[in-house]
């Protein structure tokens, strides 16, 4: 049986649904409606396409999840860029759910896994503490470019609450992953690993559920860490990283420094990059990108890291 691929535009009001077989029609993006849709495409085989929108998918996905319907949840860019490369420069909600249908069709991609509960709850602290931290950066800028007396308490006090809050949603994050077995084990076996502590290792429980499901090159694009070659005849371009998911990147940048200060093995690596004149930031990434595959082989293999040692990956 032919896999049919159904492409959803999503919006805060309404989704727009593209059928390769019955055209394109809008529902309203609301309990009710989205229940009747993912009930039809559980009866029917359907897989739906649609990008991830910030929180106005949920009700689509947590509907998906519930009714085992296969669906991809796609980058934005990676739909837009798919889009261009169909010689389609137009952007509208029709549009774009027939180009996600498209993208189903012609690129197959892979099957979104469902969340369970428990990371679905550490997803919402996790990104709850991702906007508290913005904050007070933010308020810390302020602090610094404010000089009047008055102004700069109000700062310092609505930095101290900033605080709190962090600390509440870490101790939140710690007890969500406490109280579920699977998770927990996963949280101590990520954290045997040096640069690896409580916030990076649920930020990665939370945010790449694939961790020792995948290979090594599929999980480090995943995170935003694969190297994109950009050669054009015979020059050959520098090397970046880019795409995948932002925050994983952001926390596996921050664990890699960490690992290549406390561990020989992490340390010497770095070590050789910059020797043969890497810059620093970009012999982080690639430290960051090994840390990943040490990763990603110890969950598969269901080991713990092995002080000194870096063989994993």
């Amino acid at each position: 049986m032919q896999e049919v691929f159904v492409g959803v535009d999503v919006a805060k009001s309404w989704l727009d649904i593209h059928h390769p077989g019955r055209g394109t029609r809008r529902i309203e993006n609301s309990p009710a409606a989205v229940r009747a849709f993912v009930s039809a495409s559980a009866k029917t085989g359907l897989w739906v396409v649609f990008e991830a929108s910030g929180g106005y998918d949920r009700l689509l996905r947590e509907g998906l999840e519930a009714q085992g319907v296969r669906f991809s949840r796609v980058n934005p860019r990676q739909a837009r860029d798919f889009a261009r490369a169909m010689g389609v420069i137009g952007k509208t909600d029709r549009v774009d759910a027939r180009m996600l249908a498209e993208l189903g069709a012609r690129l197959r991609p892979a099957a979104t896994e469902p969340v369970d509960p428990a990371r679905r709850a550490l997803q919402a602290q996790a990104t709850r503490r991702r906007q508290l931290v913005e904050l007070r950066k933010q308020e810390a800028t302020r602090l610094q470019q404010t000089a009047d007396a008055e102004a700069r308490a109000d700062i310092k006090s609505l930095v101290t609450l900033l605080d709190r809050r962090i600390a509440k949603a870490d101790s939140r994050m710690r007890a969500i992953v406490e109280v579920d077995p699977e998770l927990a084990e996963i949280d101590r076996r990520l954290r045997t690993v040096p640069g690896v502590g409580p916030i990076v290792a649920a930020t990665l429980i939370a945010e790449l559920p694939e961790l020792g499901r995948l290979d090594r090159r599929s999980i480090a694009a995943l995170a935003g860490l694969a190297p994109i070659a950009r050669d054009s005849g015979r020059r050959a371009g520098r090397r970046t990283i880019g795409g995948g998911r932002p925050i994983v990147r952001t926390m596996l940048y921050i664990a890699g420094l960490h690992a290549s200060r406390r561990d020989a093995v992490f340390a010497a690596f770095r070590g050789r990059l910059e020797a043969a004149g890497k810059p620093v930031k970009a012999a982080i990434i690639a430290t960051a990108r090994k840390l990943l595959a040490v990763l990603n082989a110890m969950l598969a293999a269901g080991t713990d890291y092995r002080p000194g040692t870096a063989t994993q990956g």
